[in-house]
């Protein structure tokens, strides 16, 4: 993923780490997969993964509320443009909105990632007209 959006390869070790501290500790991040039932020899079925996305909390002073923060979204190829990540996003803006506190939902996007930008369009999600910087260590 982070080749695909950023033309950045990740330490393996690093990320594996990370994924299972966030997995290990719900206060740092939690994880959603789509999965999508594929028909097996005969009357089998496999479920197999068809996308991800994981939430992070972002604590808000002015709104007195929580951010949940969508990162990491990945949808492979071959399952793209098929409401893959629609479905996560109505699942996680369903959770959001039953819960105490949340006061809405963030997400960054590449700028010149023109079809994710329609997709989050679509979704009901508008620019909020922010810059990101960072001094990264």
């Amino acid at each position: 993923m982070a080749w695909e959006t950023e033309h950045k390869r990740l330490d393996a070790a690093i990320v594996l780490a990370g994924v299972q501290a966030g997995i290990g500790d719900p206060a740092k991040a939690r994880y959603l997969v789509a999965m999508r039932d594929a028909p097996l020899a005969g009357r089998e079925v496999l479920s197999v993964p068809v996308g991800t996305l994981m939430l992070t909390r972002e604590w808000s002073d002015w709104r007195n509320g929580e951010w949940w923060w969508i990162q990491s979204v990945y949808v492979p190829p071959a399952h793209r443009r098929q409401g893959v990540f629609a479905a996560l996003y109505r699942h996680v803006e369903q959770q959001a909105r039953d819960a105490d506190g949340v006061v809405g939902l963030r997400l960054y996007v590449e700028r010149e990632n023109d079809n994710a930008q329609r997709t989050y369009r679509a979704l009901g999600m508008d620019d909020a007209g922010y810059h990101i910087f960072e001094a990264e260590f």
